[in-house]
């Protein structure tokens, strides 16, 4: 499978967030974070911004580190000038 199930996982279990926790903050059903997880299916597209900002709520870190191991590369803040 691809890189955003491999991403998840590896996020998920540096910053000890539970599957439930970030199904329940993004308001899905537990099954789907699990597929995800265990590469079973991928996140559609439209999903990755949702998955961004439930871990955005849950660790602002996590967020920026599933960014980085989903894109490969270092991603710039926003808020620079």
């Amino acid at each position: 499978m691809g890189k955003a199930g491999k991403a998840l996982r590896q996020v998920l279990e540096t910053y000890s967030i539970s599957q439930n926790q970030l199904a329940v903050t993004m308001g899905i059903n537990r099954s789907t974070v699990s597929q995800w997880f265990n590469e079973m299916r991928d996140p559609l597209a439209e999903s990755i911004p949702e998955i961004i900002e439930a871990l955005e709520k849950i660790n602002s870190s996590a967020a920026r580190d599933f960014l980085v191991l989903y894109l490969g590369r270092i991603v710039e803040d926003d808020n620079h000038t």
